[in-house]
């Protein structure tokens, strides 16, 4: 009797939190309300370098991307309200766990659910409503040249990012940070995993440009800009990118 009744409360506690994401997943793509994201920084690496460059940042190093989306969603015809606020949570020592390398969907799924529950404990988030949760790994680019794949979460709103402790690079930073930003609200990557190479036409920011290529921005969610059939370039800023239309289909914009 004692296990049946323990096996009702555990479903119940599962329903509830299941309910629980799927409300926050609806009502943060509603856009009745400005969206709090919450940025929390974390050296990747452990070295000197990222800790100098911690004790740096400010929350006006995030504000670029609060303009990116509010002049997205302006051209967009949405009202101001589809917009977010940055907000620096501060510094956090322990580290994400780390998502498999090339794992299989069990994997995958195991390590969304310890991500979610480590998020839950580590930080918390301050007033009502949805809000987003983005840790950032900063690395030493001199120990460091290439990062590993970022990810974001729609389920749980959580993104884990890995960004170089670099003023040099900081510009470049945001649009990663935005694009897995975005990928916490729904949206989709929109480039060939095999090639880098944005795909036509969702992953071009114009794909009724005359000639088509170059383009003249970076699709958010395809990363790069398409310059020929085989050769796309890395935006050096928000300035360069672009929300394409399935993009914005996928965040609640059309």
């Amino acid at each position: 009797m004692f296990k049946t009744f323990r096996i009702i409360i555990l479903l119940f506690i599962l329903a509830l939190v299941a309910l629980g994401t799927w409300r926050a997943k609806t009502h943060s793509v509603e856009w009745k309300y400005t969206l709090p994201v919450n940025i929390y920084l974390i050296n990747g690496d452990g070295s000197a370098v990222a800790a100098d460059y911690l004790r740096s940042l400010t929350v006006e190093d995030f504000k670029p991307i609060e303009k990116f989306m509010r002049d997205e969603a302006t051209r967009y015809g949405r009202s101001t309200s589809a917009s977010v606020e940055m907000k620096l949570g501060g510094k956090i020592e322990a580290r994400p766990p780390e998502p498999p390398h090339n794992g299989s969907a069990l994997e995958v799924i195991e390590w969304s659910l310890k991500m979610r529950w480590w998020a839950y404990r580590i930080a918390d988030t301050i007033g009502p409503g949805p809000q987003v949760k983005m840790f950032l790994l900063y690395f030493d680019p001199a120990q460091s040249p290439r990062l590993a794949h970022s990810t974001g979460l729609q389920k749980g709103l959580i993104g884990r990012v890995n960004v170089f402790a670099s003023r040099a690079m900081a510009k470049q930073n945001n649009v990663v940070i935005a694009h897995e930003f975005l990928h916490t609200l729904g949206a989709t990557d929109k480039y060939d995993l095999a090639t880098n190479q944005p795909l036509y036409p969702d992953g071009y920011a114009d794909p009724e440009l005359k000639p088509l290529l170059p383009q003249r921005y970076a699709e958010l969610m395809a990363g790069r800009t398409p310059l020929s059939q085989t050769e796309a370039a890395t935006p050096a800023s928000l300035d360069e990118v672009l929300i394409g239309s399935k993009t914005a289909q996928e965040i609640n914009w059309q």
